[in-house]
């Protein structure tokens, strides 16, 4: 990998060669999160937006010489990548705005964002001869993991609450994955999980643990600039769990900057949920989010429910650094967002995914978009991951489906009682 410069420790600065450490910065413990650094000249001399014009690829492989692989490692078989980026010209005009479009990554593989990091913790446990891959997740970066490690017939051991949606434990036993469901939060997953790695010597995909997790995330927003020509969006709306997501959109717009493929940083903004909100909190009050107190972490967005962000230095960077904001919206809001962002675009989103049009709905309140801004709402999640928050989204909007006996005169007393 001569295109990767370092490792960088985003506490003390030191930096180490690619194989010279495993995961994290010896020097913090667990928390000694790394940044890959890399070589731009290097990279420039082999990939270009004219070639990308002419690659035919559209999986995140597309810009493997971007990534932290080798030019001919293999790859799993799965289309990761390559999501649509529709023009939302009904949900602009209910917010009074002229440019938004929704990024459904819920069209991945397993459903989910989370395929981009997975399929590179794949490639980086392959690479090192891992014999069992293991996370610890709220749902979505395991059945991620899950599906990809099943592409390859990799053993994978995968740590979640035991609350987690049954759809998402589905996705699990359906892959053949190990599944240890624990008796806690995804916090406590998330401690088990290491502990078993380090135990047993499996390979960590645990994000903010590994550092090539962020690496894989990047890929969204160079499809998202890509999409639009290059002309980057001026807002980019995300929901934010444990930080990575957000961390992986700014450090890949870092690297259009620096490559001089986009000419300007647009503003990211994080949206949590209330009982979620420890970077919204740190955020505002400036507080540290080395030394901060774990919240509560308590929401019905399950995918973003983190008590403790474990990517929180790159989650607090993203929006301070790109002259955005962080959003506190409520679990009420973020499930009426599901039907109103499924019925202005025909996109499904689980209560995670729709909670970025609830940030979006919220910022237009707040002023913090102009009528003009191109903006972009990112689905991390399909709504089919979450049957019953999206049942409950319904209700709560007075949706309901109409009962009615096989026969043409039920149906049109019902259809009387629906037009009344």
């Amino acid at each position: 990998m001569d295109h990767v410069l370092h490792l960088k420790c985003l506490i003390c600065g030191k930096e180490y060669a690619p194989n010279e450490v495993e995961y994290v910065c010896p020097d913090h413990g667990n928390e000694g999160i790394l940044d890959v650094r890399y070589d731009y000249e290097l990279i420039g001399s082999h990939i270009s937006r004219e070639s990308l014009a002419q690659n035919r690829d559209m999986t995140v492989w597309r810009y493997k010489p971007l990534l932290p692989v080798e030019p001919d490692a293999p790859v799993p078989p799965l289309t990761i990548g390559g999501t649509p980026l529709y023009k939302a010209d009904r949900l602009a005009a209910e917010l009074g705005l002229k440019h938004v479009w929704v990024k459904d990554d819920g069209r991945l593989p397993t459903a989910s964002f989370k395929d981009r990091a997975s399929v590179m913790a794949v490639v980086k446990a392959q690479e090192k001869g891992a014999a069992i891959i293991t996370t610890a997740s709220t749902g979505n970066a395991a059945a991620a993991l899950s599906g990809i490690c099943a592409s390859v017939k990799q053993p994978n051991v995968i740590f979640v609450p035991e609350k987690a949606p049954q759809a998402k434990i589905a996705q699990l036993l359906v892959f053949g994955s190990t599944v240890m469901l624990v008796k806690g939060t995804y916090d406590d997953a998330f401690e088990l999980c290491l502990q078993a790695a380090d135990e047993y010597g499996w390979y960590n995909r645990n994000t903010a643990f590994n550092p090539y997790m962020t690496e894989g995330k990047k890929t969204a927003v160079y499809e998202i600039c890509e999409q639009l020509h290059w002309d980057a969006p001026d807002a980019i709306f995300v929901s934010v769990g444990d930080g990575c997501i957000i961390g992986g959109l700014h450090k890949g717009l870092k690297d259009l900057l620096a490559l001089g493929w986009i000419d300007h940083m647009p503003r990211i903004y994080g949206v949590q949920a209330e009982g979620s909100a420890f970077m919204y909190e740190a955020w505002r009050d400036g507080e540290d989010v080395l030394t901060k107190a774990p919240v509560s972490g308590v929401t019905v967005a399950d995918s973003i429910s983190a008590g403790l962000p474990r990517d929180r230095i790159k989650a607090l960077a993203a929006v301070t650094e790109t002259n955005g904001a962080y959003i506190r919206v409520s679990d009420d809001d973020i499930l009426a967002s599901i039907p109103a962002l499924a019925r202005a675009t025909g996109v499904f989103a689980e209560p995670a995914g729709a909670a970025a049009h609830t940030g979006l709905v919220k910022a237009v309140e707040l002023g913090l978009v102009s009528a003009d801004d191109r903006i972009v709402v990112l689905n991390t999640g399909n709504g089919l991951k979450d049957v019953a928050g999206a049942m409950k989204s319904v209700e709560m909007v007075g949706t309901k489906a109409n009962r009615v006996e096989p026969n043409l005169d039920d149906l049109k007393r019902v259809m009387k009682g629906i037009g009344d």
